[in-house]
């Protein structure tokens, strides 16, 4: 257990690097625009490698084949699950430290129950209470950050100019991120439902089972992902409470309507983490190529290339094969939900990478104690998912 704790801090740390870099990019004058876009053109190539190099010409041929025959559900997809994902992020980078971006993001366990709720699941009330120390948390630490924004600023702190800016170009940039992620994660999750929901037919692509033998992993990103529990229509209730069951609900016509237009792709290439990455990462070109012509920013720098590609490898590549790998490993659901668990660490990570990186300062006590809250809320989550 305790190495599959140390594991999933490892991927924290690494996950976290986004947050650190996005934030020295912005200091150092490059535009948010290139600080996203270059990451997913970096992860896409990155990730094209690993597939061919783990599971052949054949599997990246058969992915290329699902792509075009849903290439508008995967542009969707990607645009908002990727593209309005990673422009919040690293415009809120240009306006608040990266550990304020980090809390606020975290937010996006909140956001994941609206979004299933949207799609007609309920929970127990014991998870509202978890989302609600989250929200606290994440509240109390954009008012320390205004607070002390505006003490720093030498102005009055009645003053709410600072605050203003900082919630409009910060704290909003992130929570739209944190809407948009879990949005594009439970569109995929739809479409690999709806096949299930399926009879058995000739499959439209050869069906690849992933390196490892493992299927159904999660989509990881920044993110934390409400345990897999929750996405499932039905549960085991073998040794729990029903009441504590996830149940499913009539829908409103309009969105039944638009649940029933998400496709049914038959391919066991949707369980494989990575090969969802790129579906979803490829799907997002077409907004990045979109948002460039939109911007017109100035070329990066040399610097801003480096520090995105360190961003595609470490919180791309490494932190997701790392997390997973952790996730694998886990014999029993309370080490499943100890690895979880470990990416409430981002937030103490970035903050702390600001600290001796950026020389960001020290939050003031709110600000430690809606942190606090944030990390209490998302282990409960994992303890209870």
């Amino acid at each position: 257990m305790v190495r599959l704790i140390l594991l999933g801090l490892l991927a924290g740390a690494f996950f976290s690097s986004t947050f650190i870099l996005n934030e020295m990019m912005s200091t150092a004058g490059g535009h948010w625009f290139w600080s996203a876009s270059l990451r997913y053109l970096f992860m896409w190539l990155i990730i094209t490698a690993i597939i061919l190099i783990q599971q052949g010409a054949a599997s990246l041929k058969a992915l290329m084949t699902v792509f075009w025959q849903h290439w508008r559900f995967w542009c969707v997809t990607g645009s908002i699950g990727f593209g309005l994902f990673y422009t919040g992020i690293c415009y809120a980078a240009d306006h608040v430290a990266g550990w304020v971006v980090a809390a606020t993001f975290m937010f996006t366990v909140v956001t994941s129950l609206l979004v299933l709720m949207a799609f007609g699941q309920r929970f127990a009330r014991r998870f509202i209470g978890y989302a609600l120390l989250v929200f606290i948390g994440v509240v109390l630490v954009n008012v320390s950050e205004g607070i002390q924004a505006a003490t720093v600023a030498n102005t009055d702190i009645a003053n709410v100019v600072p605050m203003a800016d900082m919630l409009l170009y910060g704290a909003l940039p992130a929570l739209i991120a944190a809407f948009s992620y879990p949005i594009g994660n439970q569109l995929v999750w739809q479409v690999t439902h709806n096949s299930r929901a399926q009879p058995e037919t000739t499959p439209q692509v050869d069906k690849t089972p992933s390196p490892n033998g493992t299927y159904d992993e999660p989509l990881i990103s920044e993110a934390y992902d409400l345990p897999s529990s929750l996405n499932d229509a039905t549960i085991n209730s073998e040794g729990t409470d029903n009441q504590s069951q996830l149940t499913v609900t009539s829908l409103p016509s309009t969105l039944q309507a638009f649940i029933d237009r998400i496709p049914t792709i038959e391919t066991t290439l949707l369980h494989n983490a990575f090969n969802k990455v790129w579906l979803m990462t490829l799907g997002s070109l077409p907004f990045w190529l979109l948002l460039g012509m939109i911007m017109r920013p100035e070329a990066p720098e040399i610097s801003q290339l480096f520090n995105t590609l360190l961003v595609a490898l470490l919180a791309g590549v490494a932190a997701t094969t790392i997390f997973l790998y952790a996730r694998g490993q886990a014999a029993t659901s309370s080490e499943v939900a100890g690895v979880d668990a470990t990416q409430a660490s981002e937030v103490v990570f970035a903050l702390i990478g600001g600290i001796l990186l950026l020389d960001n300062s020290i939050p003031s006590t709110m600000g430690l104690v809606g942190i606090a809250l944030i990390i209490i809320g998302l282990i409960l989550f994992a303890k209870d998912g």
